[in-house]
């Protein structure tokens, strides 16, 4: 859904790229027509207050248009100019980047002079080169030029913002450096060398570090990094849907079909840490954080930023990489061209990559944040009416909270705490405001609510396709958790393909005769009840002639054998059925119908496998690991890049959910968000758990867990099937034959 989620950034993506597609017709080092009309559109002031000829807007409206120019591969100066310029609005001389006058220092010829440079840079009439701290390209230099610095663009810039020999930094007229032009990779945007030949007065930027440079150069350079994969996305899965070896779309190909949903997965977790990057060091702007302190300035970021912004730095430019260079691939003889663009995407890609800086080593300046304790508080935002509801709620979950735990059960079912989703009397016809809301309380005032497992997954289908004899009969005590539900869907031969299952059920009178094996079974040997697939039409086509039964697991020819799991555990089992009756009353459903409600049942799976990505196997676990070996000192580097790699993962897992939840409260689709983080947190777990092994082995708790969260990518539909899923509905890739 790009890094635009809500429906005015949407617009100005949609503007964006529009206004690319329109305007872009070199592939030039410098396109001046393309520049002056970036201007003339206000691309070039977006984040910058109206009062220095801005929009007036901040990081995040410049990170959507960054994107959409990213994904046209968008030539010249203006991301160097853009940087310079936030840089500049963040020394107090400039004000704020929203404009306000606080840590402004007094008025003369050095805030003056800082200020002037603004309305150029967004008027397009000065460009502008930036020296960038992390960059790997410091290495490159020009003949003649000994101890001069790489930057990003032109040698013919009129601005150059780089650090002077005291660790200042500066914001100096050609005239007063010496610049070369220098060949790098990219062959749409210029590398200069530059040193300063002279610091003119008020040319200083007071409170400008190199660490506020780093961070605003991850989260620009990042955003157009996202563009740069958004676009090999694009290409590979058009390509792929169309492009015929062997007598069929190589999309239909598993292995080209997973490569191109991977390519998406990578995307959606990098624009997911670029938006909350930008999130972060806009809202430190918006604050007066980061411009000036108690002691006067000090352009010191605080560490929840810090870490928002080094996630962005271990992933985005990565992804970019990855997805171009995997375009490539998909693209096959024709993407290796010179004549293709693709090239000149992996180029770029590569370009950013080596210019916001090492992905190794923000990931371990992620790993010393964490372990050090600091946090990203990922809650959302929520509107005013959120009030209301919150002191109506509030008061209702602490009057729960004073109740008896079987009195407080009962209010839980009565009151439709459990799943508020549902419709009265099951939940509360809750809004997606109204849930969050309800999430929060109760959470902040400790009062944990059952698990109701598998019963979970049951009781939405019930409400919505059960009859009311069912819901009365059911429902009721299923909330109270008086019973206990398992599913019994997946069979021997028939896993993740739920719809080749061979349990026959046969019309008897007054219900149902049932044969078959199930397996996989979660708690089956505990439950009550089964919700249960079965044949009742076999010369249907395969996705009809099913019908779902709620089957009493202590029904006569109903048996329950566990299975020993790898970690000695025996939550699954097999269920075998043999001439189990059941009544015509316990139909879910038309007979024959039973798939459509099956699909609902996997739905609410999906949904709540995806918020939990299972006990002890989150990054927080694994920072309190770090903590009590010693911290981050104790790790070896490459274990240390491993942790850090891990936590931004974590966080970015956290922002998807996050921009999902705000999706949903805008009225918006979150589009493959949800699939994605599922994906990701199952694969998240299983490294977590992995790593956490690997540095305490002797450690029985993680020795188990590392075991335990094998199940986590077959469960609840594998992750060959999830990445089918993603590559057919979000790519539209062609379904396998």
């Amino acid at each position: 859904m790009g890094i635009a989620i809500t429906e005015e950034h949407r617009a100005l993506a949609a503007s964006v790229h529009g206004f690319a597609e329109r305007n872009i017709t070199a592939r030039g080092m410098e396109h001046e027509p393309f520049r002056a009309a970036l201007a003339a559109q206000g691309v070039l002031g977006l984040h910058l207050p109206e009062e220095y000829g801005g929009q007036g807007g901040g990081l995040p409206e410049l990170a959507v248009a960054l994107e959409a120019l990213g994904e046209h591969c968008a030539p010249g100066s203006h991301l160097p100019s853009v940087l310079a310029s936030a840089i500049i609005a963040r020394s107090p001389d400039a004000g704020t980047a929203r404009g306000e006058p606080r840590g402004r220092t007094p008025e003369g010829a050095g805030g003056a002079a800082v200020r002037a440079l603004l309305p150029a840079l967004a008027d397009g009439t000065l460009t502008a080169a930036v020296v960038l701290p992390e960059s790997s390209l410091a290495g490159l230099s020009a003949e003649g030029h000994p101890g001069s610095a790489t930057a990003l663009g032109s040698a013919e810039a009129g601005l150059f913002v780089l650090p002077l020999p005291d660790g200042r930094w500066a914001a100096l007229d050609r005239a007063d450096c010496v610049t070369a032009p220098l060949e790098g990779i990219d062959l749409t945007r210029p590398l200069a060398a530059v040193a300063a030949r002279a610091v003119p007065d008020g040319r200083v930027l007071t409170g400008v570090t190199g660490e506020l440079v780093s961070a605003l150069a991850a989260v620009l350079l990042g955003a157009e990094a996202c563009g740069a994969a958004a676009w090999a996305v694009t290409a590979a899965a058009g390509h792929a849907r169309v492009r015929e070896q062997f007598g069929r779309p190589i999309g239909q190909f598993q292995g080209v079909k997973h490569r191109c949903a991977a390519m998406l997965v990578a995307l959606e977790q990098a624009r997911a840490a670029v938006w909350d990057a930008a999130r972060a060091l806009d809202g430190e702007a918006a604050d007066g954080r980061g411009t000036t302190g108690a002691q006067g300035t000090t352009g010191a970021l605080s560490g929840e930023t810090l870490l928002a912004v080094a996630a962005a730095g271990v992933l985005a430019a990565d992804a970019a990489v990855r997805c171009t260079a995997d375009a490539i691939q998909v693209l096959g003889g024709i993407g290796y061209t010179y004549e293709h663009d693709a090239h000149l995407y992996y180029r770029r890609a590569l370009s950013l990559r080596a210019l916001s800086g090492d992905p190794g080593g923000w990931a371990g300046r992620v790993a010393a944040l964490a372990a050090a304790g600091t946090r990203r508080d990922l809650d959302p935002d929520l509107p005013e009416e959120a009030g209301a509801l919150r002191e109506e709620i509030g008061a209702a979950v602490a009057s729960l909270a004073a109740e008896e735990p079987l009195t407080r059960l009962a209010r839980f079912a009565a009151e439709g705490w459990l799943m508020p989703y549902l419709p009265e009397p099951w939940g509360r016809a809750a809004s997606p405001l109204e849930q969050v809301v309800i999430h929060q309380e109760f959470q902040a005032r400790g009062v944990k609510r059952p698990n109701l497992a598998i019963a979970a997954w049951a009781v939405p289908s019930i409400v919505r396709y059960g009859t009311r004899e069912q819901q009365e009969r059911f429902l009721p005590r299923t909330l109270t958790t008086e019973i206990m539900w398992c599913q019994l869907f997946s069979e021997p031969g028939a896993g993740s393909d739920l719809a080749a299952l061979s349990t026959r059920a046969v019309r008897v009178e007054g219900g149902w005769s049932l044969n078959g094996q199930k397996i996989w079974t979660s708690l089956a040997q505990y439950a009550h009840w089964g919700i249960c697939l079965a044949r009742t039409d076999p010369d249907a086509p395969k996705h009809e002639g099913i019908t779902y039964f709620l089957v009493d697991m202590k029904a006569p020819g109903v048996t329950v054998r566990p299975l020993k799991e790898i970690n000695g555990d025996e939550v699954f089992n097999e269920v075998f059925l043999d001439d189990v009756f059941v009544p015509d009353e316990n139909v879910v459903g038309e007979v024959n119908r039973g798939w459509r409600v099956a699909r609902d049942t996997l739905s609410h799976e999906r949904v709540a496998l995806g918020d939990s990505w299972g006990p002890g196997s989150r990054h927080t676990d694994m920072a309190e690991l770090v903590v009590r070996l010693g911290g981050p000192d104790a790790l070896r580097p490459a274990a240390l890049e491993q942790a850090g790699r891990l936590w931004a993962e974590g966080q970015a897992i956290s922002a998807l959910g996050l921009r999902v939840t705000l999706s949903q409260l805008s009225g918006g689709d979150p589009g493959t968000a949800s699939s994605v983080r599922k994906l990701l947190g199952m694969r998240h777990s299983q490294a977590v758990s992995e790593f956490c092994w690997s540095i305490a082995p002797a450690s029985p708790y993680w020795s188990r867990m590392v075991l335990t969260t094998r199940a986590f990518t077959i469960g609840g539909g594998t992750t060959e099937v999830q990445l089918n899923i993603i590559a057919e509905r979000a790519l539209g890739l062609p379904r396998d034959p």
